[in-house]
């Protein structure tokens, strides 16, 4: 049925032909999906002939809140308990149910809303309106649903108090806990818009969270991004003309300018009240909140990112957690990010945001997706994209770089098991810097991106951490292990944790920062860096310098990067967003090799971050005593992050180590490490000699059947040159799409 505010008739429009739509989109970016959607708007008032209707549980507040709102906007309020059903019916609700019981009580509620009609008022539904399916469509066709979020234990609370009788569905057997949990799933297939509702928080509040929740979903221009080499002071004149939504930034990635997307009004703040309602959340439930406030519904609705979310981490995950936090040892604790099918952190990320991209994008449009990766980016993109529906497959290509001798065995193999009719991967006699710089390069090309546009009806995007959604699912765990801590009596909320991330590219790490800014408390935000060092350098000196250094090959490769992109968004932010800045320093690193921060800006950065790294010798023999005092076995990457922790933490606050992979991912240094037996070089073998040993932690489920699918497969290789690169990604774009 027609809606709306679900915006696809709007999308449509833009997306019925190739010639009118995908070049414009491409070379001239044209106006977006988003400012259609905004200019609809532009004419209307908050409210208009348009119905604010709440839902919500029982107890939530509706009715009062209902109140107050149409008395801030002057307008209507209509109760449909009291002044839609009793009338109707000349009895009460508690009579009602108790004359025809719950299933008919439910036929006769939603025949009631068929009938009604209003317009340019506030409506407050009974708990169990949305629960009619008909009924509900009927009311959205002139309405933007609000639902008024409450935890569940509020919930039980204010009802016990209420000592309320007519809760339909509520009988001997069946608790208020199982109802409100069941019902839960109708809130969410309705609603427009989420308004968080703590228990402590008063009706005026949270009615003037309801105006502004409503002038947001009314108003996406307020939702815009920028450049990191433009800033605030200094949008350039086509940014100005063509003002980017998240839509838009989801499938370009790079700036044209050669920076990188962030939105332009900072990040969305979370009060600590609405933190803590999270805190018996599901993980799940988590990231729907949090994206949420990312995401304009004008780019996605609540109800397709929810189907989104769900498909990306329902079924996907071998822990229901998620993303669960182990204790360690001490005030050591683990986020464990290897649950994923590819065993790496990368999976948060990438079994959600080919989804986001394949509903943002043109129907009419082909993309290939590039990728460079040193390592568990591969397999995640490879596999995350492997994952989209068959008619999206047909549309969206991937093609992942990858450093030919620069990844483990097992990472390679991985990477080679991993490709689909879709999804391939080639690796380059290069290193990670060199595959990375390439496609920022081919990506400002405009003459040969406009040439696989015009010639082949094909534009390019990126799905490496450069890309902003990329960000967001990282956000959403750092936000999780902390809600988690307190859950479990660890720490009450408010009290501060320390984390400590191995990063190289310092995506992870932006997304904890990003995370503090939101009102986590982050206290520390400590960088572990292996052999290849310099972003340590540059947290302690100001100084980053890649003159004379070159690559070292460690046992932690996926982070054995030296040219660190994500800095470049943390460096805008300290900078007050100064783009011009920011262009002159990563013009100079780019040109010269290296750059020097102000000292006012190295205070800063130094206030936010500190910095440690750890040598091979001392990761083996980190992996080697904790799996001797624990029985946990680390992998390279969380070892060098615990060696770090161990020289940088004071002891004075719990510290999360984020453990972005599976021990099993790096089977040669972990058997080397543990003392085992000599090396087999075949990663199949290596994996069942580690599952040989039944006193240690069992193998990642994943990996034994993607590398039994390598057998005999092969993957394309090619020199590091430009040229190559390019021809090579003309060949791929001709043999997929033509």
């Amino acid at each position: 049925m027609f809606n709306i505010f679900q915006y696809q008739p709007l999308r449509l429009i833009t997306q019925t032909s190739l010639s009118s739509t995908c070049l414009k989109l491409m070379l001239s970016r044209p106006v977006t999906f988003a400012q259609i959607w905004k200019s609809w708007f532009s004419s209307h008032s908050l409210l208009g002939k348009k119905n604010i209707i709440l839902v919500g549980p029982p107890g939530a507040g509706k009715t009062t809140i209902g109140r107050i709102v149409g008395q801030k906007l002057d307008c209507p309020v209509i109760d449909i308990d009291d002044d839609v059903l009793e009338k109707n019916w000349n009895m009460s609700v508690s009579e009602k149910l108790q004359d025809v019981g719950y299933e008919e009580f439910l036929e006769e509620e939603g025949k009631a809303l068929l009938k009604f009609s209003a317009s340019g008022s506030v409506i407050s539904l009974s708990g169990s309106n949305p629960m009619h399916a008909a009924g509900m469509q009927h009311l959205k066709k002139n309405g933007i649903v609000v639902y008024l979020d409450v935890p569940t234990r509020v919930i039980m609370s204010r009802l016990k108090s209420k000592e309320m009788d007519h809760i339909v569905g509520l009988s001997p057997g069946v608790s208020l806990k199982d109802i409100l949990q069941f019902r839960k799933q109708f809130y969410k297939r309705w609603f427009d818009i989420r308004v968080l509702c703590g228990g402590d928080i008063a009706a005026e509040v949270i009615a003037e969270k309801v105006l502004d929740a409503v002038k947001r979903y009314q108003d996406s221009e307020l939702e815009t991004f920028i450049s990191t080499r433009c800033g605030r002071a200094g949008r350039s004149t086509e940014e100005d003309s063509h003002k980017l939504y998240f839509s838009d930034v989801v499938t370009q990635s790079l700036a044209v300018d050669g920076g990188l997307f962030v939105p332009e009004r900072g990040l969305p703040k979370f009060t600590a009240e609405e933190w803590q309602g999270l805190i018996e959340a599901t993980y799940i439930e988590r990231a729907q909140v949090i994206l949420e406030r990312f995401i304009h519904p004008a780019d996605i609705p609540a109800s397709k990112l929810a189907e989104i979310i769900e498909t990306a981490y329902g079924e996907n995950f071998s822990c229901s957690k998620i993303a669960p936090v182990r204790h360690l040892a001490g005030n050591q604790f683990l986020l464990e990010l290897f649950h994923g099918p590819t065993a790496s952190f990368k999976d948060f990320a990438l079994q959600l945001v080919p989804h986001l991209f394949a509903y943002c994008i043109p129907r009419s449009c082909n993309y290939l997706v590039l990728v460079a990766t040193s390592g568990d980016t591969g397999s995640a993109v490879l596999d995350g994209f492997s994952r989209l529906h068959d008619t999206d497959k047909q549309r969206i290509a991937l093609v992942n770089f990858f450093p030919e001798d620069g990844v483990s065995p097992i990472q390679k193999s991985q990477m080679i098991g991993c490709q689909k009719e879709n999804a391939w991967s080639v690796g380059v006699k290069s290193d990670f810097d060199f595959c990375q710089t390439a496609i920022k390069q081919i990506f400002t090309n405009s003459d040969f991106t406009g040439f696989l546009t015009v010639e082949y009806g094909t534009a390019l995007a990126a799905a490496n951490s450069i890309n902003w959604a990329q960000l967001l699912p990282q956000i959403v765990y750092h936000a999780s292990a902390y809600l988690d801590l307190v859950h479990q009596g660890i720490i009450s909320f408010g009290s501060p944790v320390d984390i400590c991330i191995p990063t190289g590219n310092f995506g992870n790490m932006l997304a904890a920062f990003y995370a503090k800014m939101m009102g986590i408390p982050i206290r520390k935000c400590i960088c572990a860096s292996n052999e290849n060092n310099v972003l340590t350098d540059f947290i302690r000196t100001g100084v980053y310098d890649l003159r004379g250094r070159k690559l070292i090959s460690t046992f932690s490769p996926a982070v054995d990067i030296l040219k660190s992109s994500n800095l470049e968004r943390y460096l805008h932010l300290i900078a007050n967003e100064d783009g011009q800045l920011v262009t002159q320093l990563f013009n100079q690193l780019e040109n010269q090799g290296h750059f020097q921060l102000r000292k006012d800006l190295l205070g800063k950065l130094q206030q936010d971050l500190v910095a440690g790294w750890c040598s091979d010798e001392d990761c083996l023999a980190a992996i080697h005593s904790v799996y001797s005092t624990t029985g946990y076995i680390l992998d390279t990457h969380t070892a060098v992050a615990k060696v770090v922790a161990d020289r940088l933490q004071d002891r004075t606050c719990p510290i999360i180590i984020s453990s972005t992979a599976h021990y099993s991912k790096f089977a040669p240094a972990i058997l080397r490490a543990l003392r085992i037996a000599e090396i087999n070089q075949n990663p199949l073998s290596q994996l069942h000699l580690l599952s040989s040993y039944s006193a240690l932690p069992p193998i990642h489920w994943g990996l034994l059947e993607t590398l039994k699918k390598t057998g005999n497969g092969n993957h394309q290789v090619c020199a590091a040159d430009m040229s190559v690169l390019m021809a090579h990604i003309e060949t791929l774009i001709q043999n997929h799409f033509m």
